[in-house]
């Protein structure tokens, strides 16, 4: 959870004003080669949360959390440093992937399996 305490860009952005931002490039080590990897990625504020997850299938992004759990969140001009956690409490994968936010994904799978397979990370900002 963003805390009013978390570093330079609570100063120029809410936690309100980053979620508005649902698409966000987002860096991680590569677990092999150990450069920088970056993508683009939507991510979701759930209940004061913020969360990257997708569809089942392998994800290099989450290989490379797993053996390096830094990441950088890039917003417009800001960076931010965050912490990796991956969730696998079924209840919490429950609750995030039945947000109304989220629906595009279970229109994809139905949401048992989804709460099975799917990739997801929960972000502490660094």
């Amino acid at each position: 959870m963003v805390h009013e305490s978390s570093g330079q860009y609570c100063q120029r952005m809410s936690p309100d004003d980053l979620a508005r931002h649902l698409t966000i490039d987002f860096t991680t080590i590569g677990r092999h080669s150990g450069q920088a990897r970056r993508i683009e990625i939507w991510w979701f504020r759930v209940d004061g949360h913020f969360y990257i997850t997708g569809t089942g299938g392998r994800r290099d992004w989450l290989a490379n959390l797993r053996a390096n759990p830094a990441g950088i969140v890039h917003i417009g001009d800001l960076d931010i440093p965050v912490i990796a956690q991956e969730v696998s409490d079924p209840t919490e994968r429950r609750r995030v992937l039945s947000d109304r936010q989220l629906a595009w994904y279970s229109s994809q799978e139905e949401l048992d399996q989804l709460i099975i397979t799917a990739p997801m990370i929960k972000l502490r900002f660094a």
